[in-house]
């Protein structure tokens, strides 16, 4: 049985038609109209020569453009409906009513790759999964790109992610939901601060570039409240347009860095944000300054590529991001690198202190004797897992599909992976809880835990992940280093 919130999780290919009637855009009028009568079909795709969705021809279109025109004999491109609004199958449900209903749609080819026709959504389907209640959070939640809009897709936002939890949906997934928001948010963003700018004459971008989140955003790994971590990936343009080229991307930085903090957002306290020159590039730029963080490897640089080494897009055609993750990734295994940032990571060490008991936060204040689980629980393992990753060439960015990925190659074992992945979720699950507590309660959300809101069972599942996490971490160092350190 589905629960009320399960159109904010179930994807479309979940709930598509098989492929529709599809014909060539040279097919005659009359040939489709038979065509869509013998299968009793009530729409066909018209495919362009390439395979991909050129138009739609719907029964409205039969009676009005074939019929009462005395077109039998005419191309049936002639009379389509063009362009086709369509969905990928890998798109979520909520995101693909939305769409449907602002735009009166009652059917939607849904494509896969090379955007081929692989079937169809049917808004009558589709809405029987959305419960009445749901409808205002998924118009909320596929906003306009106004900054009214988007402010209402943020809020609602942390709202769903409670009604998630409520129907006991596990936290990785909250947290690919909060995510994909958040992603979703910044292409709203970016594009509303694009049409500004043409409005007020600054123009068209001057060259390609795409937008990338970096830490949990880039992992797809968001709590509450992320601030920005963001940047600019540029595409290469001669050195003799760089004043007018640059000049506009700074422009943009602005008011993107603007709105973003407007609509929730909070700015990076380490100016990790496009506005920055050091995270604003080109792709050469990108190439040469991680070449020479990865190089020096002390201090600065190597902060740095801790930072940005979880890197993602999440606007604009994604082939620069591409390309430095193949850079990222051909240069990272170095073996003085990897040693130099492990030492980075060393600090974050996990919550267990004599006797394998909970270690509690000693500082002063209103956090003083709750469990830190960033501090002491994700970081440890989200920096550990990054390292031997590099190590191992993985491109992927997300914690558990690194766990995965390192154990398909071999490089950890069943019962390391179990452990590791378990507890990842384990601290993601009490640390969403406690946030969305804070929430409710008006508390700002943070990173502490109560040991008191823990049960017995959740405390002893805690010290287990906290152990393992410590040994893969000590094994981590012994290759990385055998003992020199």
């Amino acid at each position: 049985m589905l629960t009320q919130t399960a159109v904010f999780t179930r994807r479309v290919s979940d709930h598509m038609d098989p492929p529709p009637l599809v014909v060539a855009a040279s097919d005659s009028c009359r040939d489709v109209v038979e065509r869509l009568a013998s299968v009793g079909a009530s729409e066909v795709i018209v495919e362009d020569a390439h395979g991909r969705v050129a138009g739609i021809v719907t029964e409205q279109d039969v009676s009005r453009r074939i019929a009462c025109a005395g077109r039998d004999d005419a191309p049936i491109e002639t009379v389509m409906s063009a362009p086709v609004v369509s969905v990928s199958e890998d798109d979520y449900l909520y995101r693909a009513i939305a769409r449907m209903r602002r735009r009166g749609l009652r059917h939607l080819p849904v494509v896969g790759e090379r955007q081929k026709v692989v079937g169809v959504l049917r808004l009558h389907r589709a809405m029987a999964v959305a419960a009445a209640p749901m409808l205002e959070r998924i118009e909320r939640l596929s906003h306009e790109d106004d900054l009214e809009g988007i402010k209402a897709t943020k809020d609602a936002q942390i709202r769903v992610a409670l009604e998630l939890m409520n129907d006991a949906l596990p936290a990785t997934e909250i947290q690919a939901f909060l995510s994909r928001i958040n992603n979703d948010v910044y292409q709203g963003v970016v594009r509303l601060c694009l049409r500004e700018m043409r409005e007020s004459g600054l123009g068209e971008p001057p060259v390609e570039f795409d937008v990338v989140v970096m830490g949990s955003g880039g992992r797809k790994e968001s709590f509450l409240r992320p601030d920005q971590d963001n940047g600019f990936v540029i595409e290469d343009y001669p050195i003799a347009d760089h004043d007018r080229v640059d000049a506009w991307f700074i422009e943009l930085a602005v008011r993107v860095t603007d709105a973003l903090a407007e609509v929730g957002f909070e700015r990076c306290h380490g100016n990790v944000m496009a506005i920055n020159p050091v995270w604003r590039k080109t792709l050469s730029e990108w190439r040469a300054q991680t070449r020479a963080w990865m190089g020096k490897g002390e201090g600065l640089s190597l902060r740095f590529c801790d930072i940005f080494f979880d890197f993602d897009c999440v606007f604009g055609p994604g082939a620069l991001t591409r390309s430095l993750r193949e850079h990222v990734t051909t240069l990272a295994p170095h073996p003085h690198f990897l040693r130099e940032l492990f030492k980075v990571d060393e600090e974050h060490g996990v919550a267990l202190g004599l006797f394998d008991r909970l270690k509690r936060d000693p500082l002063p204040g209103p956090n003083q004797g709750k469990l830190n689980l960033k501090l002491t629980g994700t970081l440890p393992l989200v920096g550990a897992v990054r390292i031997m990753a590099l190590r191992e060439r993985v491109e992927r960015t997300g914690t558990l599909e690194r766990i995965t990925a390192l154990h398909e190659r071999g490089v950890l074992g069943a019962d390391e992976q179990d452990y590791l992945g378990g507890a990842y979720r384990h601290i993601s699950a009490l640390m969403l809880r406690q946030q969305l507590a804070d929430y409710r309660e008006g508390r700002e959300p943070g990173n502490h835990v109560p040991v008191e809101a823990l049960s017995k069972r959740e405390k002893d599942m805690l010290v287990d992940g906290f152990k393992a996490i410590r040994a893969f971490r000590s094994r981590l160092r012994h290759e990385l280093t055998a003992g020199i350190f």
